[in-house]
């Protein structure tokens, strides 16, 4: 009998009523013959709470090792919680199941609390109790350091603790049932004409889930990558035994038709930040971006051209809203130090792009990309790109405008 590696997210399980319905999925697929492992999320909202509660009890100056592993403690028992209904749910429906905490299944992490990356199992008899007919429930997004010490693997960690249990057990697939029907070529929320795509490569899945979609966590994809777990995303809000195709994230060579461009995403939590007048000699960028790097300040794009004065030159570059405050301050800081002459921040920008394996044999993308921007009237202020994606970035008002425009150059409107 094959196995099978369920997923459940935050929304699938929100209230009783919706893990009454999932627990109905798993039986139907269960009675299909498939020896199943399922990972839960908390239910919608529960983690917000428990942060809320973990900062209630520390009070704002307690940080670092002295808050983190506690912080773990308390918002691991959200799936925790899930984990457990979710079995008796089953057991409900006379078929065996159990629950199964991070440290039960021996999910080795790292020590970053918060953040932990996966190290390996133990040998904990999940591929024996699987193989022996069994419904492993899952409590996603934890795991155990050496120490012994509970661990998580950041927000959206459960999709990354399905594809790691999906690479442990060989399984056949992991399937991520979630609030929408699969991947779609852009947010149908915005382009009603988006169409969802049957398969999408993981570099393509990759690039998508890093620039803005939100349908999977990045790790999990990069995970699903290098162990080539097949992983396969479709709703949780469809009848068992529905039709329910989702789509299949999946080796290149899988796609025989690769469009040139399969999807246009989106990110407004971006900022600009320039440096104004830097010393242009070798070592300046590295001790900028060593520094941000230390500090946890993620940077994406990164353009440098010469200023008017000699031996100077400006500098861009972009990182998340959230962190430009940190930027701004630690650079301002070390304004001396590193030798500018003055700095902005922009924080009203937006991040669109244009993503395909196809791009890799195609030429011309970035003409119809730029041309499709320039007849809407929408000035390019940085652009970056990698060998199947373009990125530009915009002022945050025409960030609709600009998806509708790209998705219709590249033909992916929806017949």
């Amino acid at each position: 009998m094959q196995r099978t590696v369920l997923k459940f997210g935050g929304t699938s399980v929100a209230d009783l009523d919706r893990i009454a319905h999932v627990a109905d999925i798993v039986a139907w697929r269960a009675k299909r013959g498939e020896n199943l492992a399922v990972i839960v999320s908390a239910m919608a909202g529960e983690t917000n709470k428990l942060v809320g509660f973990a900062r209630g009890a520390a009070g704002e100056t307690l940080t670092g090792p002295s808050f983190d592993d506690e912080y773990d403690v308390v918002v691991s028992s959200g799936e925790q919680v899930t984990s457990g209904l979710l079995a008796l749910a089953l057991r409900k429906r006379g078929l065996k199941a159990r629950s199964w905490l991070g440290w039960q299944l021996a999910m080795k992490t790292s020590p970053a609390h918060g953040k932990a990356r996966i190290m390996g199992f133990e040998d904990s008899g999940l591929q024996n109790a699987v193989d022996g007919g069994e419904i492993a429930v899952i409590a996603g997004f934890q795991g155990v350091t050496d120490e012994g010490r509970v661990s998580t693997l950041g927000r959206g960690g459960s999709d990354t603790s399905a594809v790691a249990v999906a690479a442990a057990l060989g399984a056949e697939s992991c399937d991520i049932y979630t609030d929408v029907d699969g991947v779609y070529t852009t947010d149908p929320r915005i382009v009603p004409q988006a169409r969802r795509l049957e398969k999408i490569s993981y570099e393509e899945m990759l690039e998508m889930a890093s620039l803005g979609a939100k349908v999977l966590q990045t790790r999990s994809v990069e995970m699903a990558m290098n162990h080539q777990v097949r992983v396969r995303v479709l709703s949780s809000f469809a009848e068992p035994g529905e039709t329910n195709q989702g789509t299949y994230v999946c080796s290149e060579d899988e796609i025989v038709e690769k469009q040139v461009v399969n999807g246009v995403t989106y990110s407004r939590d971006e900022a600009k930040v320039t440096l104004f007048g830097v010393e242009d000699k070798p070592g300046v960028s590295a001790r900028i971006f060593s520094m941000l790097a230390e500090a946890g300040v993620n940077v994406d794009m990164i353009v440098q051209a010469n200023a008017r004065g000699p031996e100077r030159a400006n500098m861009v570059f972009t990182c998340t809203s959230s962190d430009s405050n940190r930027a701004e301050e630690l650079l301002l800081g070390h304004k001396d130090e590193i030798g500018f002459e003055s700095l902005s921040v922009a924080r009203d920008v937006a991040k669109v792009s244009v993503i395909g394996v196809g791009m890799k044999s195609h030429t011309g993308v970035a003409g119809t990309m730029f041309d499709a921007l320039y007849k809407r009237g929408i000035n390019i202020d940085v652009i970056s790109t990698s060998e199947i994606k373009i990125s530009v970035l915009i002022d945050a008002a025409y960030t609709e405008l600009a998806v509708r425009a790209l998705h219709t150059a590249f033909g992916l409107d929806a017949a």
